[in-house]
């Protein structure tokens, strides 16, 4: 392989393990070299998108961080989509005294993501569940039912929410 000075003054090829063969007079070879290029920035981004995850980069905590920060928003758009009707904000308007607040969910029994969870999917006393097979027929949803992974999202948002207090989005 050689890699060649493009300056004006051509002194000839360079030797080196990283440079791609080339060949011909200087035009060709500055075509060559634009060729190379596009390539190389053609391909990198799916290369990149494709080792990345394997990558032990990914496990830095910047990495961590961004992708808890995008399930706390998947999370926060369900959360819109089919709990806040009754939950604005954390609060309760059908039933005052089962909030999404820490103190409530505690006194409730259900200060546990995987509490969050069971409640969601199966519902308990007025609150439907949104489950996808939730069960018996008159304690669920007549809405649009959720996928497992939606309900765990779900429960992973209302739990971090109500540790910091439910703040404003």
């Amino acid at each position: 392989m050689q890699l060649l000075s493009v300056t004006s003054d051509f002194v000839g090829p360079i030797s080196s393990p990283h440079s791609f063969p080339l060949n011909g007079n200087r035009r060709t070879i500055v075509c060559q070299i634009r060729t190379h290029v596009k390539i190389l920035q053609t391909l990198a981004p799916p290369l990149i998108a494709l080792l990345l995850p394997l990558s032990p980069l990914n496990k830095t905590p910047g990495c961590l961080v961004l992708a808890e920060t995008t399930e706390i928003e998947r999370g926060g758009a369900l959360f819109n989509q089919a709990c806040i009707g009754c939950h604005d904000g954390g609060g309760n308007i059908i039933q005052p005294g089962a909030t999404l607040f820490s103190s409530d969910l505690e006194r409730n029994g259900a200060d546990a993501e995987e509490e969050i969870y069971r409640i969601t999917y199966y519902g308990k006393g007025r609150m439907p569940g949104f489950g996808e097979n939730c069960k018996p027929r008159g304690q669920c949803t007549f809405g649009p039912r959720l996928q497992e992974e939606e309900i765990r999202l779900l429960a992973k948002f209302v739990k971090i929410q109500a540790d910091r207090g439910w703040p404003n989005p």
